[in-house]
């Protein structure tokens, strides 16, 4: 079963389908980007543990990011947080208040939904039952976290948690011929119900209904997408997929995939923001080279290296060839901190990307070893900006009105 917003058990870096080269968010976006990243993270950390942190996802900060995009600049919260080695042991100003509180609860209650499902399903080690009651009592502690947290904000999460719990049943009756949006409309309400939520946070309940539309089809488009990443792999270990499951093929699912992009731009475009230049950037381009990341059509030259990998995840590029036969000498570091950094420095993969990044043992600046490399600006193989629509006029990252 897939699910928007949830990790799958393959994963190997902070999941979700909207993964930025940091290289296309200029302007200011990594920096935002990555307040809200934080942001998820600690508000996680600060309403429910530490361990919760886990759950840390790229599509989860969408409704952070949302939220923000929708209120008064004067009304936008940050804070300076402390050290962390996938900063490179330095400070950052993050996002704080509701919407990133609200992304934290949605995140915990799908996370549940996820554990249970793998538990009913038997898979790997919570075939074992001692390990799957352990993993049972976790996923109920989140439900109950997330619901407390939801109620806070007057979010019920309970429509989540319904539309996670049809999902088993449309899954176990689903055969060759069920129409593939069957399988995904749990999905679509769920997220549906968050983007929406932003609206009301953001006290603009008038946005509303066209985030509930963008976030019904992106929640098609996250289900979509990880049925298609995961099909060779599903087949191989006899697992549950959405297209083995419902005979549609590749090209169908292609279909569907582009058609839920371009809803989405409408959709953004009805709502009012008042500054919308990152939600614009991740809602209408990235998702262009999400489906083509998934497809293997086309990638930026920095795909899976830009990446910021959250606490308890690796990188999702590797280094590259040759790197790290020559380490540097301990310097301004002590050798454990400056371990730290390394691991931080190879986890986001600022190593070979960033423009500039400080030794992990010396402090020097250096440069990435492929900052002066070409990736294309954030319009590269998207038509959102040929077709003579206004949807860039959020942004100024093309010339057709910005």
């Amino acid at each position: 079963m897939r699910h928007a917003l949830v990790n799958d058990s393959r994963g190997t870096v902070v999941f979700g389908i909207v993964r930025p080269c940091t290289h296309r968010l200029t302007d200011g976006l990594k920096t935002e980007w990555t307040a809200h990243l934080c942001g998820l993270c600690l508000a996680l950390r600060a309403d429910h543990g530490q361990f919760s942190r886990v759950v840390t996802n790229y599509d989860g900060l969408i409704v952070s990011v949302l939220t923000e995009a929708q209120t008064e600049p004067a009304a936008r919260q940050r804070r300076t947080a402390g050290p962390c080695p996938l900063r490179g042991m330095r400070t950052a100003p993050i996002a704080r208040g509701e919407g990133a509180r609200l992304a934290a609860a949605v995140s915990l209650v799908l996370a549940s939904a996820k554990i249970r499902d793998h538990v009913a399903d038997g898979d790997g080690l919570l075939r074992r039952r001692p390990l799957a009651a352990a993993a049972r009592r976790v996923a109920l502690g989140w439900d109950k976290a997330g619901a407390r947290t939801g109620a806070e904000l007057g979010f019920d999460t309970a429509v989540l948690v319904d539309a996670v719990e049809r999902q088993q049943g449309i899954e176990a009756l689903a055969g060759p011929g069920t129409p593939l949006l069957t399988v995904t409309e749990p999905t679509e309400t769920a997220t549906a119900a968050a983007f929406a939520y932003t609206a009301v946070l953001a006290g603009r309940p008038g946005n509303s209904a066209p985030l509930a539309e963008a976030g019904r089809l992106f929640g098609r488009l996250a289900h979509l997408l990880d049925a298609v990443e995961d099909q060779p792999a599903d087949a191989a270990s006899g697992a549950w997929n959405p297209l083995t499951a419902t005979g549609t093929s590749r090209a169908e699912a292609r279909r569907l995939a582009d058609d839920a992009v371009r809803g989405i731009r409408p959709a953004l475009r009805d709502a009012e923001f008042t500054d919308g230049r990152l939600a614009h950037v991740l809602l209408a381009h990235e998702l262009r080279v999400s489906v083509d990341r998934a497809f293997g059509t086309t990638a930026c030259a920095h795909e899976g290296h830009g990446s910021y990998a959250g606490p308890g995840s690796q990188g999702s590029g590797g280094l590259p060839p040759g790197f790290g036969q020559q380490p540097p000498k301990p310097g301004k570091r002590g050798f454990l901190a400056g371990c730290a950094v390394f691991v931080g420095l190879c986890c986001t993969c600022k190593l070979c990307c960033a423009d500039e990044y400080e030794g992990p043992w010396s402090g020097k600046k250096r440069e990435g070893c492929c900052n002066s490399c070409d990736c294309g600006d954030c319009c590269d193989g998207c038509d959102c900006c040929c077709d003579g629509c206004d949807c860039c006029d959020a942004c100024s990252c093309c010339d057709c009105g910005a």
